[in-house]
Order: C-alpha cells, then structure tokens, then sequence
C-alpha cells in the first residue's frame, strides 16, 4: 500500500445523546462527554452501526419491544463497488483492503449524516436501513440523499485513492439500488442473532443495486412515487431480475 487512504473519524452531526433512545424511551442516553462515562462502565456505547445511536438500541427488541421482530415501514439501499472482483485478481490483498476500507467509510459517513444504520458490510457492498431505530417521516428522502452523497464522495476521492494505492486496470466506480416499503426488522438466529431487514423489500433493493451501473442510482417505483419531487429528469426502464418473474420498473437518481 502506498499511502493511507482511510478516512478521519466522522466529526460532524456527532449527536450527544442517542437518538433512538430518545424518539423511542424517552430517555437521554449519553454518548459523549462526562456524562457518558457511567453509561460505558456498564457496557452502553456509540453503536457501530451508527455513532447517533447507542448499542442499548440494537438489544431494544428483547428488552424493550419485548419482541425479537417488528414490522415497520423503512428504506433500504445497497451500495456495490463495481469492478471489484476482477479488479482483486491483479491487485495486492493490501490495495484491496485499503480500498474497501475507504469504500466504507464514504458509505458510512454519507448513511450516518442521513440518520440511516450501516446494517451490513458484506465483501465489497454495504446494506443502509433508513427510519430504525432513528424515525424520520421522511427516510426514503434521506436514503436518497445519502446515495448521492456515496456517489459524491466517491467521485472526489477515487483519482487519488487508485493512485494511493497504485490501482490499475480499470475504473473503480459504485452501483446503488433503493426501494423501501414494509419489512422485518430484528434479531435473527439463535445460536447467532444477527440484527437485519428481512423481506422483498430488501431482495428488490440489492437486485436493483446489481442492475445500476458505475456511478448509477436505481429506484423503484415505492420510491420515485414517494419523492418524485427528489427525481426531476429521472429516467425509467423497465429490468428483468433474478428470481422476480415480473420485469421490474426502475428509475435513475
């Protein structure tokens, strides 16, 4: 690796109290600060999955909820790195890792400052959940905006990444996909709880990640309908999809 390209801890819209504490118990958890202190003695710290939130909100289902799933109404959004696979088989295991490394902390920071939860890092993609445990009437907006803001950054910084990291052999650019609509969300698995989205919900978002081409956003219908205002110009085709029989409509943002 020829230069550190990971970014700086995020240091903007730090919350100091827990969002999803706040919107769901009402109580002022502390994140930062003095305050904080007894809190992380007791093992209550900044979630991973979203620094605005704490680690009480990912143990909310059993101990609160009373209940291991729910079924709200939420945004997912997948975001891939195109040409990454083959791009891997000529580059050392070091470019590649500093390169997913800068991969998620765009992502990261672009899904926190909407108020979204980096559910999942999976190879060389990312899994955003909007409206859980941070509500927002308007999250499919947000999962947008963040989406233009993955694409954003990654546009500013992939010259330099690629020459850090002495990249070659062709672009390194990221495909997104959006829907939203009901889905379950909660703690699956026993021997192994993991907290997700479950759902067509979530199939139809990564299946439009995979049609979106480098530097590309799909919606779908759920979403243009929802933020229409958001999509001005945008274009519509229609897309055959593995394991939907019906082509499916989406459109760029």
């Amino acid at each position: 690796m020829k230069g550190d390209t990971r970014s700086s801890p995020m240091t903007q819209h730090q919350s100091r109290i827990c969002k999803g504490c706040w919107q769901r118990i009402h109580f002022p958890v502390p994140l930062r600060g003095v305050l904080s202190v007894p809190f992380r003695i007791f093992g209550i710290r900044p979630s991973r999955m979203n620094p605005n939130t704490c680690n009480l909100c990912e143990l909310m289902f059993t101990k609160v909820m009373k209940a291991r799933t729910i079924t709200i109404d939420a945004t997912i959004l997948f975001a891939d790195v195109r040409g990454y696979t083959s791009l891997s088989q000529s580059q050392s295991a070091g470019a590649m890792s500093g390169l997913l490394d800068a991969f998620y902390d765009e992502c990261a920071h672009a899904i926190w400052e909407c108020d979204g939860l980096l559910n999942k890092a999976i190879g060389d993609a990312v899994m955003g959940v909007f409206n859980f445990p941070i509500g927002r009437d308007d999250h499919t907006k947000q999962a947008v905006l963040a989406a233009r803001a993955i694409q954003s950054r990654w546009c500013a910084k992939r010259e330099k990444l690629v020459e850090a990291l002495g990249l070659t052999g062709g672009e390194v650019g990221v495909g997104i996909g959006i829907h939203c609509g009901q889905l379950s969300f909660g703690e699956f698995g026993r021997a192994h709880r993991d907290l997700t989205a479950i759902g067509s919900v979530v199939n139809i978002a990564s299946r439009a990640q995979s049609a979106a081409a480098a530097g590309e956003i799909l919606v779908s219908q759920c979403v243009y309908d929802r933020v229409e205002s958001e999509l001005a110009g945008s274009k519509a085709q229609e897309y055959q999809m593995k394991g939907i029989q019906e082509p499916i409509l989406l459109y760029t943002a």
